[in-house]
């Protein structure tokens, strides 16, 4: 993985002692919290419902053992020994005293890792698939290029007062596992009949409370001019985007108010001017940063391991978390593991103690080659273990409880920390999470279910993902009391999709109970194997609504 040179390690400490001096300003009173607001934005802390809370970036969602640790430290220190990974690849620590921040984040910079931009109207974290670099589809590692566009972007002065936030997404395999359509620039990356490395770039996507999906602007776009591109992009949006109202200021409201031919006009007359500038990248500048990311020392590893066949054949629970945590590696003998941070009610989506991160980092460097993967479903991710040892790791992740077979099933729920934390949230969302997860415990029928996903979110800025999920759930605001909205037919990847409202609104203690009569209605009518998504698709919303409701919902 990357490590930072001279100029990295100098930018965040000296951010560091910056932000110490700003937050001793702010308690001694010189500063006012409206003043102070800008400042700790930048440096990702927010003020939450009940305590500050500090967001630390974790790019392209890849970290090293040590900086697990770290960050495990930081639980026990400063927080209630938990953090909680995000739809962003990030880590959220929710009990943060403002007086501790400067140390948290010097304990940060000394593991090359920080909190800048990840809040505020810049170029938040780049996020790309938690596989990347051992996918069995990839086309190559994303996370080279991801991190060039990082080190671009950081504390870049022309794009750190954006109209709005703005976020970026790179995929780079036949699947795209990162969502990649529902974020302000998309690069697909692929390669032409000469081999020669291509992007199509996508521009205006988006959730929120206007869910968009972007649209390609450009196709076969020379992996060279990766910033350029990019830079033009941001330009035009930098000049013409909307900065009198924030729910309008998002690229995706631009985009769609010139149209998707003008914007793109407006992008290449701009980037006609700068396509051959310093920005263009060389392959000296590709290589230098690549050259982090070279591959382990892998063994000669038979993917025929006598072994691990003997412990699937044996043990039936490990075979089932196999056939759902367990996924393709580009080298024989070798797995990428998922642990599901989702048991159930016992603990929020994506919360993860400070223990379970001790002893993650351990299984790291035990089983693998010292790296862990944060994806964008909240679920962390050992890249790199070889089939023989996937039982041994089985047991452990058991006793730690980061081994239900879940993933990709009903109860990997995605889930934003909502109205317990958020004080922009509308209503709770881990109290739904774990109401569904206890009503839907039984691991045969999610099994039968097959491939189903359920999205949450508190508000309308959709940090649980809803829109895009085969389920989603939307918490709203009638009259000072929390109800839930509810769409299906979301989905990601390639064939994207944004879900449909059902129907009017739901209380807390209703969601199950209208889940149930989804999933009814899904076994009722699908044909062989189909998804969820796909029966939805197939047959609409009209069966749905009726098994919900009744079939009065139709002049509702």
């Amino acid at each position: 993985m990357y490590h930072y040179d001279d100029y990295d390690r100098a930018l965040v400490h000296e951010r560091v002692a910056q932000f110490r001096d700003q937050v001793q300003r702010r308690l001694a009173g010189e500063l006012s919290e409206e003043e102070f607001l800008p400042l700790r934005l930048q440096n990702g802390l927010y003020l939450q419902k009940h305590a500050y809370m500090l967001r630390v970036a974790i790019p392209y969602g890849t970290l090293s053992s040590g900086q697990l640790r770290t960050l495990a430290g930081i639980a026990w220190d400063y927080d209630r020994g938990y953090g909680h990974f995000t739809t962003r690849q990030n880590i959220q620590f929710n009990w943060i005293e403002l007086e501790q921040v400067p140390d948290i984040l010097e304990r940060l910079a000394d593991v090359e890792m920080h909190a800048i931009q990840t809040s505020g109207n810049c170029v938040r974290n780049i996020t790309t698939e938690a596989f990347a670099g051992v996918a069995a589809d990839e086309l190559l590692d994303p996370r080279p290029l991801a991190e060039i566009l990082r080190q671009w972007s950081t504390v870049n002065p022309e794009f750190l007062f954006l109209p709005r936030k703005f976020k970026i997404a790179l995929c780079a395999a036949e699947e795209d596992r990162a969502a990649v359509m529902m974020h302000d620039i998309g690069l697909y990356f692929y390669r032409d009949a000469d081999g020669e490395l291509l992007l199509r770039v996508m521009v205006g996507g988006g959730l929120g409370r206007t869910p968009i999906l972007s649209r390609q602007i450009r196709e076969a776009l020379p992996w060279r001019h990766l910033l350029s591109y990019v830079e033009a992009i941001l330009r035009v949006y930098n000049r013409h985007g909307r900065r009198d109202n924030k729910y309008k200021a998002r690229i995706k409201i631009l985009v769609k108010a010139l149209g998707i031919e003008a914007f793109a006009r407006e992008v290449e007359e701009e980037w006609r001017h700068i396509m051959d500038g310093p920005a263009e990248l060389t392959e000296a500048e590709y290589q230098r940063v690549a050259a982090a990311f070279e591959p382990p020392s892998y063994e000669r590893l038979d993917d025929s391991d006598l072994g691990f066949g003997t412990a699937l054949a044996s043990d039936a629970e490990f075979a089932r978390w196999v056939s759902r945590n367990v996924q393709p590696h580009k080298v024989p003998g070798y797995a990428a593991v998922v642990l599901s941070t989702k048991p159930g009610p016992a603990a929020p989506p994506g919360d993860v103690t400070a223990g379970q991160m001790e002893r993650i980092a351990d299984w790291a460097e035990r089983f693998g080659f010292g790296e862990i993967r944060i994806a964008h479903e909240q679920n962390v991710i050992l890249p790199d273990i070889a089939k023989a040892d996937l039982h041994a790791l089985w047991l452990e992740a058991c006793e730690a409880g980061l081994a239900t077979p879940n993933v990709g099933l009903l109860t990997d729920i995605i889930a934003c920390p909502g109205g317990d934390y958020c004080s922009l949230a509308n209503a709770k969302s881990i109290p739904i999470a774990q109401a569904i997860q206890q009503r839907f415990d039984d691991l045969d029928y999610l099994h039968d279910l097959g491939e189903l996903s359920l999205n949450i979110s508190g508000c309308m800025n959709a940090c649980g993902h809803h829109h895009i999920g085969n389920i989603g759930i939307l918490g709203v605001d009638k009259n000072g009391s929390e109800w839930y909205q509810v769409t299906i037919g979301g989905a990601q990847g390639q064939d994207s999709a944004l879900g449909r409202v059902i129907g009017p609104s739901f209380s807390a203690a209703e969601v199950p109970e209208v889940i149930e009569h989804l999933l009814r209605t899904y076994t009722d009518y699908r044909e062989a194997e189909e998804r969820f998504v796909d029966t939805v698709q197939r047959i609409g919303l009209e069966p749905f609504k009726e098994r919900v409701y009744g079939r009065e919902v139709q002049s509702a």
